[in-house]
């Protein structure tokens, strides 16, 4: 028996609060799902001693080891007559009848628990007390009703009737742990915001199997798309434990759920027959099936359960279940699906020209993932001396795991016309598709690279593509935008040298892309050019001029401009299939939006960018940052910050030193926003390192420059902040990025009211409001600021009227965080208005006069008084 150990605190989420008032407990739920914890949290509660029984697996076909254990936790007179009975069971001469051995050894724990001190009995891994045990138990706990009892096991259900431990026993549920519990609990290990994300889908939030992923947790590029790599032996067993709670029959029919991608109750009832139905409710109570869900699918609790069905089935079984599968889909698609599955490990002509022919329908019907799949399983059908439809199949798999970012299968698909293929076209075509899979993750394609160039050899149209794609891993990765100028460069040329004008205006886009964050001349004719050259071939909307067109359109403030030449492209990305082009339109559709003051619909932008990154297992960067900014503005700046923080987490493990910069400076701003000028500086600060080192001089581009200086201005550092406004607002005005002067003029006229100056101040604010009537937001964070500046110079009419008006402004267009800033602002003024004793603050013209009446009056004063004294 074991003190309660510390101090009684909250319960833990699988412990409702209500069960205090209850004196018998039932805690159930899967294997790990922490039912032992949330026992040991409960007993502690309490506050009495803890008698503790654990039978294990090979105690439940013992009769009365649960009995012996008690008698041997609980050293009294009437254990040991309990032990002496139980001996006499076991070694007694012809046995003891039955009934009279039970009727003695009910009589004796009852007397053994009535005497007993104050205690509560936690009975754990319940589900393997012997039955001959519980019978016992139950009668003594039937007579002893004061005693508190909490049990933990497996298997039982509040459906199935009253519990041994009484009738009156209080079941719960051990439920699951959101993310957020997740997190804190795998907190200690050394693992990314994605990893723990990943690992909460895997394991549903069950405690133990999350602490077994996390020994080994795959890269994020083996697990996009979808893809479930293998389980490490420790989650394995657990899974195991898991599922031998329930029959053969129902692990076969859940196996058919885990072979199928989108599984639905109609789909598995006609696999598995009349008894479908009773075995699926098994599995749900079981805690292994998710059956409710509004679209009529259903899914496992935890990902790592289908994987383990799949692991466990040999091939011919599992060929046998998709055999059964394919005759039992409506879905022509997905009936090709399992009939090409069927297949795997052989070469089958027919099956592999069905399945090509599903993938391209499957692309039509926007099912993106599942044509991946097809095509990929069409290629791998081919028979090897097919050499051209099996090439043509292979690179059209790497084209389609590309669009949604399934890396992991473009790189099967190309390993497969590397194996097959001689010709270098195909070769050249294959590393070129798989560089353009790895999206913005280039940092380790050396090798790729090298090999691409080799194939490509003596033909300069390929060779400018692959030196297309370097400019890309030059001013993403390695943050050389100088180099990727120079490589766009001669990319450009070679193309156009070549005749490929495709590929000469996608290298004049990059290299007006860079020219513009350097600041260098001809960014807006390398543009113009790359607009006005015909394209033959079709390329990623998200590398097209036009596209660029709408970012500088976005970074001049010609927000109608830029979403008007956004919206097309969007529906071009989309019917394309292909995922990263699609997440850059929304974010650019997003930051538009959210610029001018449309927040709801900015809101919807950033969440649908959000939703296809986690999708396709793009890079988390990008939809980080753009959702950080348009939330901290339009919804929540908590939720704001956790994005932002992912977003950074994500761009340094990923070496993506261009949103590296962005989440960073998102980071900083809400800080900024939200009273932590300290932590925004140093964020901020590291903005402005990353910048420099990127040679980013543009400051249209990442709009940084007024939010550091305001931190400094707040931190007192003034000299540093007038010198970084002075280089900017130089900066600025010699490239003519006009947009960026109204921020400036905020900070300046707050740089003034920190010396005291508060009338050039308000001025300085009235007027860049004026000129910011286009950009709602910006002008709502400049009357706000008013009102401070105001308020500081004893204005507090000027104050209220320039913070209501904030206030309507943020209203109007739905900037929540910032309408709530403006209203307690107001309260603030309002609040002090009657009570505001203190006379109003005079200007400087008519502060300068007063000095001169109050020092007449001194003169006035002083004569007399040296009149006197001389009389004197």
């Amino acid at each position: 028996m074991t003190a309660p150990q510390g101090t009684a605190g909250a319960l833990p989420p699988g412990v409702p609060d209500g069960v205090d008032g209850a004196r018998r407990v039932v805690l159930f739920g899967p294997p790990g799902i922490g039912k032992t914890t949330a026992a040991d949290e409960l007993a502690r509660r309490w506050g009495l001693p803890v008698l503790r029984l654990a039978p294990g697996r090979e105690d439940a076909r013992v009769p009365y080891a649960g009995v012996l254990e008690l008698a041997l936790c609980l050293p009294s007179p009437w254990a040991r007559q309990l032990g002496a009975a139980l001996k006499d069971v076991v070694d007694g001469p012809g046995r003891v009848e039955h009934d009279g051995t039970a009727l003695r050894l009910r009589g004796l724990v009852t007397a053994l628990l009535r005497e007993a001190a104050p205690l509560t009995l936690v009975v754990d891994n319940a589900q393997w007390l012997d039955p001959a045990g519980a019978a016992v138990l139950s009668w003594a706990l039937r007579l002893t009703p004061d005693l508190p009892v909490i049990v933990a096991e497996r298997s039982w259900r509040p459906e199935s009737g009253a519990h041994w431990c009484g009738r009156d026993a209080h079941p719960v549920r051990v439920p699951a742990l959101s993310p957020a519990q997740l997190a804190a609990l795998l907190s200690p290990c050394p693992l990314s915001a994605d990893d723990v994300a990943w690992i909460h889908a895997r394991s549903g939030g069950n405690p133990a199997l999350a602490l077994a992923l996390a020994d080994a947790v795959p890269l994020p590029s083996e697990r996009a798309g979808g893809a479930e790599p293998p389980l490490p032996a420790t989650a394995r067993r657990l899974v195991g434990e898991w599922l031998d709670e329930v029959p053969d029959a129902v692990r076969e029919l859940l196996a058919c759920a885990a072979l199928d991608d989108r599984p639905d109750v109609e789909l598995l009832i006609r696999v598995g027959g009349p008894a479908a139905e009773t075995l699926l409710s098994q599995a749900e109570t079981a805690g292994l099936l998710d059956i409710g869900r509004p679209d009529g699918t259903l899914r496992f609790t935890a990902s790592a359960i289908g994987t383990e069905l799949m692991n466990r089935l040999p091939v011919t079984a599992r060929r046998e279940l998709h055999h059964r599968l394919a005759a039992a889909c409506h879905d022509p698609l997905r009936r090709a699906r399992h009939t090409a599955l069927a297949a795997t490990g052989t070469t089958d002509a027919r099956t592999a020209r069905d399945a090509a022919e599903a993938a391209a329908r499957a692309r039509l019907r926007g099912e993106h993932p599942l044509a991946a799949e097809l095509s990929l399983l069409g290629a791998e059908l081919t028979p090897r001396e097919d050499a051209g439809p099996l090439t043509e199949r292979a690179l059209t798999a790497i084209r389609d795991a590309a669009h949604c970012g399934d890396l992991p299968r473009s790189r099967t698909a190309a390993r497969l016309v590397l194996a097959h293929e001689d010709s270098p076209g195909p070769r050249f075509e294959a590393l070129l598709t798989l560089l353009d899979a790895s999206g913005q993750r280039l940092n380790d394609a050396d090798e790729l690279f090298a090999a691409a160039l080799h194939e490509a050899a003596g033909r300069p149209d390929l060779t400018a593509r692959v030196l297309l794609r370097q400019a890309l891993r030059a001013n993403v990765n390695e943050g050389a935008p100088e180099r990727a100028e120079a490589l766009a460069g001669r990319a450009a040329d070679l193309a156009e040298a070549a005749g490929d004008t495709t590929t000469a205006a996608l290298a004049l886009t990059m290299r007006a892309r860079v020219r513009r964050i350097l600041g260098s001349p001809g960014a807006e004719t390398a543009l113009d050019r790359a607009l006005a050259m015909p394209r033959t071939a079709p390329a990623p909307v998200n590398a097209t001029p036009e596209h660029l067109a709408a970012r500088h359109a976005l970074f001049d403030d010609r927000l109608s401009d830029a979403r008007t030449l956004l919206l097309p492209l969007l529906v071009r990305a989309q019917r394309a299939g292909d995922a990263e082009a699609t997440v850059d339109v929304l974010r650019s559709l997003a930051e538009v939006e959210i610029r001018a003051g449309r927040c709801a619909v900015a809101l919807g932008y950033a969440a649908r960018a959000r939703t296809l990154t986690d999708a396709s297992g793009l890079p988390y960067g990008p939809a980080c940052y753009t959702s950080a900014l348009v939330e901290g503005t339009a919804s929540r700046t908590d939720h704001a910050l956790a994005l932002a923080r992912r977003g950074v987490e994500a761009s340094r493990r990923e070496d993506n030193r261009v949103f590296l910069s962005r989440n960073l400076f998102a980071l900083g701003h809400l800080l900024l926003v939200t009273g932590r000028p300290k932590e925004a500086l140093e964020a901020l600060e590291e903005v402005r390192a990353l910048e420099a080192l990127q040679q980013v001089r543009d400051p249209s581009v990442l709009r940084w420059h007024a939010d550091l200086t305001e931190c400094l201005v707040v931190l007192g550092h003034l000299e540093q902040a007038r010198d970084l406004l002075e280089h900017t607002h130089r900066t600025a005005t010699e490239l003519g990025r006009h947009t960026v002067l109204p921020p400036l003029a905020r900070v300046r006229a707050l740089l003034d009211a920190a010396r005291g100056d508060y009338d050039t101040a308000a001025r300085r604010l009235t007027e860049a409001a004026g000129r910011l009537g286009h950009l709602p937001i910006e002008q709502g964070r400049t009357l706000l600021a008013l009102s401070h500046t105001e308020r500081r110079g004893r204005r507090r009419a000027s104050a209220r009227e320039a913070a209501r008006s904030a206030a309507d402004l943020f209203t109007a267009h739905e900037a929540h965080p910032w309408a709530e800033a403006a209203a307690r602002s107001l309260d603030r003024l309002e609040h002090h208005a009657s009570h505001d004793t203190a006379p109003p603050r005079l200007t400087r013209a008519e502060q300068r006069c007063a000095e001169l009446v109050q020092r007449r009056i001194d003169l006035a004063g002083v004569v007399p008084r040296r009149q006197q004294s001389r009389r004197c």
